[in-house]
């Protein structure tokens, strides 16, 4: 089996562990990059859970961003837009409508894996009239150290991305995304699962503050140190975090 392949099917069935409480049923969605023209991604209808190759499309780049550069389509035309994008036409399966997300998100520099995932701990916050505030900076230096010097918070209908690529000259690891969901982007497979972990160690933190009158953010030069220093590039290495 294709390297990508096989390390992408692991990680959504990691990602899709019930215990975990990332995702249930069919939740969540999960991609690859393969190489500049094509990518895998996870089929409409399919479980992270259970995953194995059969659950996941491979599809090209430019019939997506073809699509997105239409200005309407009906959903019949996204459905079979999506289709026509597969490498291969005989392919039964579908690619899940959050396609369009991947394909984009996939182009960022040294991003090749990403996990989108509704974990419980996250989107109680999320959907929470605080969730601005919650997501506004860092709390602590692992937190910073896996999942980057800050998340990108996205309001229900606000792209945002390229603000904080200016902001941090880099690009994000972590996106939230209000009343919605997470998204871990990384190198590795494994940048996404440690990415996803901290991130949700990091949500029942900054959920309990609230219970002592709310978060204290570290500051953006603590943030940015922390995020710069040598031997927290090095702590990244050694647990498999690029």
């Amino acid at each position: 089996m294709d390297k990508t392949l096989l390390a992408l099917v692991d990680l959504s069935r990691s990602l899709g562990e019930p215990e975990k409480g990332y995702a249930i049923l069919g939740e969540g969605n999960t991609s690859a990059r393969i190489d500049a023209d094509s990518f895998w991604v996870k089929a409409s209808g399919s479980s992270l859970r259970t995953m194995d190759p059969s659950g996941l499309v491979r599809v090209r780049f430019d019939p997506v961003f073809e699509l997105l550069a239409q200005q309407t389509l009906t959903d019949e035309e996204v459905r079979a837009g999506l289709a026509a994008a597969k490498v291969d036409p005989a392919e039964a399966k579908v690619p899940s409508v959050e396609t369009f997300l991947h394909a984009i998100l996939l182009q960022l520099e040294d991003v090749h894996f990403i996990g989108h995932t509704h974990p419980t701990a996250i989107n109680a916050i999320l959907c929470s009239r605080k969730a601005a505030e919650a997501y506004s900076g860092s709390l602590f230096p692992d937190q910073i150290v896996y999942c980057g010097p800050a998340p990108v918070y996205i309001p229900y209908v606000d792209p945002g991305l390229q603000v904080y690529e200016d902001e941090w000259g880099q690009a994000p690891k972590v996106v939230m995304m209000q009343n919605h969901g997470f998204i871990a982007l990384g190198k590795t497979a494994q940048d996404v699962e440690n990415i996803t972990a901290m991130s949700v160690k990091a949500a029942r933190i900054i959920a309990g503050t609230y219970a002592l009158g709310g978060p204290n953010m570290m500051s953006p030069e603590n943030a940015e140190r922390i995020h710069t220093r040598p031997d927290e590039h090095y702590r990244k290495s050694v647990w498999g975090t690029k």
